[in-house]
């Protein structure tokens, strides 16, 4: 097993509007990107268990092979910069992908 962060290259999150984040999670080359994706690890239903969101919460989960990457956009409980918003650029909140085993 490795942890995602040992395996990739860049893992992010940042805003997409303001009802929205998305994430990226960047592989250093197509081996190890192919291999995190044919490991079932990363998917809708581990995203929405990660970060404890019913799967309508996730508006796009995508894998673009040219860029060696997987990106998905959750659609945020308040919008950014509301009372009660902890993370107005989203860019704090990849966090549980960080320890994700990779078999």
């Amino acid at each position: 097993m490795a942890r995602l962060s040992d395996l990739a290259k860049t893992i992010r999150s940042k805003n997409a509007g303001v009802n929205q984040v998305t994430f990226d999670i960047i592989f250093p080359d197509a081996e190890t990107y192919r291999r995190t994706l044919a490991s079932g690890a990363i998917t809708r239903e581990t995203v929405a268990r990660l970060f404890r969101i019913a799967d309508d919460r996730i508006s796009h989960f995508v894998t673009f092979a040219p860029a060696n990457a997987i990106k998905f956009t959750l659609y945020r409980s308040q919008p950014s910069g509301s009372p009660g918003d902890w993370d107005i650029l989203g860019c704090q909140q990849y966090g549980p992908l960080i320890d994700l085993e990779i078999p």
